[in-house]
């Protein structure tokens, strides 16, 4: 969804919205735990994938595996998530502070105090919630094991 339709729609929801953001470049069960998890939390999820562009400035010029049409699209595939929705900034403050999540979700690997929004959303009376990281999961590390480095 463009941000102006996910606006739209986010002002038709009855219940809690529940926002997560991230890369999802090779969907594995860590983030498939931290989208049920967050999925939980709530009546209806949505998350903000970090576009092609900002996966660069983050994690390289390797990165991302792939592109934000095929990261949006197995998302969008899964029950747990009702709204994917791209940012090209570094980080989804901007998104956040126009979706108005009734709850953010994070993975283990932040803390209340290191989520980007999380003041914010705890200021207009929603919650934070840290999802506990799947031991052995991660992007990176998958992409290691691939080249033979793991």
């Amino acid at each position: 969804m463009t941000w102006d339709a996910l606006a739209d729609w986010r002002r038709q929801q009855p219940g809690r919205v529940v926002f997560t953001n991230g890369v999802f470049d090779l969907l594995h069960p860590g983030h498939v735990d931290v989208l049920l998890g967050a999925r939980r939390a709530g009546d209806h999820l949505v998350v903000g994938l970090n576009s092609d562009a900002s996966v660069k400035r983050l994690k390289g010029p390797e990165r991302p595996v792939r592109s934000t049409a095929e990261r949006s699209y197995v998302l969008a595939a899964l029950g747990m998530v009702d709204a994917v929705t791209v940012f090209e900034q570094d980080t989804p403050f901007e998104l956040i502070a126009r979706l108005r999540p009734d709850v953010l979700v994070k993975g283990g690997d932040y803390t209340v105090e290191t989520i980007v929004g999380a003041t914010e959303v705890q200021e207009w009376g929603g919650a934070v919630v840290v999802i506990p990281t799947t031991p052995g999961q991660s992007t990176t590390s998958i992409i290691q094991r691939l080249k033979g480095n793991g």
